[in-house]
């Protein structure tokens, strides 16, 4: 694979080790910064609204750029706000610098993927975004911890300085290693929003969104799941998540290599298992190995969909294909953000932690009739062409 495609990595581990690991320092941020840990959890909610709200804003801010510039701008000004997060005196101030440093991730994961899928030749797409993305799922396997850690033993700031040198250091290798692209505007930018009236890419971004759905209804309560049913200590459920983490690596490069054999009978094929995952896990939730084994298929399936569906809204958007792949980095993080709120719904509602997995599975299903209707629509334009 060509070397710049190491360089994006590194930036996707700059942006997905700051975006997860403040989950991981919530209870030393608000006791420094003298907030309740709610209030501290709402950095994570700002978080994914900055990049659902960012993705169309970064879109039009850039459309005229090269592509190499705009991915300059958007990871320096990444490092930017991580540096003002690291120095905020107040939480306002921290929360200003997280939402600034989320407008610039869905731009940037969206100019990337269709970057690094111009690298490669057409047959290696799949696997050339998927490299890409291994940078976002090694943070949760490596940075996460890791960035805890550190700011468990030095301060919260000290994590956010790391995340400043790797964040510069990614701009200074896709600086170098990166060729010229031409820009990314090619026409008039309303012509490009135009695309948004194909029912085929709103029904990609559809599928993204439910796909994140389904992850983060049940995953986001993982960590109480685990420790009042299965019993396990909190030492335990750290090596489990980071067991999942294996899984979603994995997943990711598996991904890639399944959108350039077949994009969307694999993502139909992977909908259908993941709903059996997840029933199985109801199950499987009362016994620690049985557990940690659903756990890590769990985490192989659910970022196995990620890459075939990000190379599947830019195939049915070629005319606009950085438009479509940021939008689509906003769905994804949609499907975060409501994933979690109807999880909340459901264990409000007296849903017990045992049977929570089952709207995972419910969520699943929609996203699986989604695609069959996306592959029907496919099938019938073949047979009309005949």
């Amino acid at each position: 694979m060509p070397l710049p495609l190491y360089a994006l990595a590194l930036a996707a581990f700059a942006i997905g080790t700051s975006e997860f690991v403040i989950m991981g320092l919530l209870p030393d941020l608000s006791r420094d910064l003298s907030v309740s840990i709610p209030q501290a959890g709402l950095l994570v909610t700002g978080y994914a609204l900055g990049v659902v709200i960012g993705a169309p804003i970064l879109a039009i801010a850039t459309a005229k750029l090269p592509r190499k510039s705009a991915l300059l701008g958007l990871i320096g000004t990444y490092a930017f706000g991580n540096m003002l997060c690291a120095v905020a005196p107040s939480y306002a101030m921290l929360m200003g610098a997280r939402v600034l440093t989320a407008l610039c991730h869905g731009a940037f994961f969206g100019i990337g993927s269709v970057v690094a899928a111009e690298l490669v030749p057409s047959n290696r797409r799949g696997q050339a975004i998927a490299i890409m993305f291994s940078g976002l799922t090694l943070a949760n396997v490596l940075g996460v911890p890791a960035g805890t850690a550190l700011g468990q033993a030095a301060g919260w700031r000290a994590t956010f300085w790391v995340v400043v040198g790797i964040a510069v250091s990614a701009t200074a290798a896709i600086a170098w290693a990166l060729p010229r692209l031409p820009k990314s505007h090619s026409g008039h930018l309303m012509d490009e929003f135009a695309v948004l009236g194909k029912p085929q890419v709103l029904l990609a971004m559809l599928i993204s969104v439910l796909s994140s759905a389904s992850l983060f209804s049940v995953f986001t309560y993982i960590t109480p799941m685990l420790e009042t049913i299965t019993q396990l200590s909190p030492p335990t459920v750290s090596w489990l998540l980071l067991l999942f983490g294996v899984g979603i690596t994995v997943g990711n490069l598996l991904g890639g290599r399944l959108a350039d054999w077949r994009l969307m009978p694999s993502v139909a094929g992977i909908f259908v298992v993941l709903m059996v995952n997840l029933a199985v896990f109801t199950i499987t939730i009362h016994a620690a190995w049985p557990a940690a084994l659903t756990l890590l298929v769990w985490g192989i399936l659910s970022f196995a969909v990620a890459t075939p569906l990000q190379m599947r809204v830019v195939d049915e958007a070629p005319e606009a294909p950085n438009l479509v792949a940021t939008l689509n980095q906003g769905a994804f993080n949609l499907g975060n953000a409501s994933g979690a709120w109807f999880g909340g719904i459901a264990i409000g509602a007296g849903v017990p932690y045992s049977d929570l997995p089952w709207l995972g599975v419910a969520l699943g299903g929609v996203a699986l009739s989604m695609t069959a209707v996306s592959m029907a629509l496919v099938s019938r334009f073949r047979s009309s062409l005949d």
